[in-house]
């Protein structure tokens, strides 16, 4: 009856023992699913004043220490490394920021790898808001210049003289009535008709010489009658 009492505590134990190591290697497995893992990280992209920046928070309880990676992306690849630290995550959470004036409506692929317990991507993507941080200052509107007052017509100028005046009239254009200009005072009544002082000596000169010549031709013709009468 002792022998059969010990066979079955030994038995027992047995159970137990196997039981136990069952339920530490569950706990174990349990406890490494649980350390780390990618669901226990979340990024977001805020403003800090007018800069922009990505958060990156680790809310693992066991605080694994984890490397977070941060690409700007394009079209599906990186374009640039924004940067890389390495955070210890809580029960509370732990919050690293990643200085970065992102542009609206950027994309950014973040990368966590902790060594024996996760190495992927957070999914999907962080997509930066609509709105950036620091809004473009508008120009101005180009101020409109004062009209400028159209000039009145300036006044007339006066006739300019002509460079070549016209003539003045000689003595004979005169500006008295058309007739014989009238003879200063003391003249003799010819000079009011155009003749002057001398139109009578010339006139009777002129007569004498008709007389002689007249005479010539009178006596030359006599003489070729008694010519011919010979």
């Amino acid at each position: 009856m002792a022998a059969l009492s010990v066979s079955r505590r030994a038995r027992a134990v047995r159970v137990l023992g196997v039981v136990s190591a069952s339920a530490a290697l569950a706990l174990g497995t349990a406890g490494n699913a649980l350390a780390c893992d990618i669901s226990e990280f979340s990024a977001e992209a805020k403003c800090d004043g007018d800069k922009g920046v990505i958060t990156v928070t680790d809310v693992d309880p066991a605080g694994i220490a984890a490397t977070v990676t941060v690409y700007l992306e394009n079209n599906g690849a990186d374009v640039k490394k924004v940067g890389e630290q390495e955070v210890k995550g809580s029960r509370e959470g732990t919050t690293i920021t990643f200085a970065e004036n992102w542009k609206p409506n950027a994309e950014y692929r973040i990368h966590v790898k902790a060594a024996g317990y996760v190495d992927e991507d957070i999914k999907p993507n962080l997509v930066t808001p609509a709105t950036a941080c620091k809004k473009e200052e508008e120009e101005p509107p180009a101020s409109t210049p004062p009209a400028t007052p159209t000039p009145s017509a300036s006044p007339s100028k006066p006739a300019e003289k002509s460079e070549n005046p016209a003539p003045e009239p000689s003595e004979s254009q005169s500006t008295s009535p058309a007739g014989n200009v009238p003879a200063p005072a003391g003249d003799s009544n010819l000079a009011e008709t155009g003749a002057d002082s001398n139109t009578g000596i010339i006139a009777g000169i002129a007569a004498a010489l008709v007389a002689v010549g007249g005479g010539a031709v009178f006596f030359g013709m006599r003489r070729r009658g008694a010519s011919s009468d010979s």
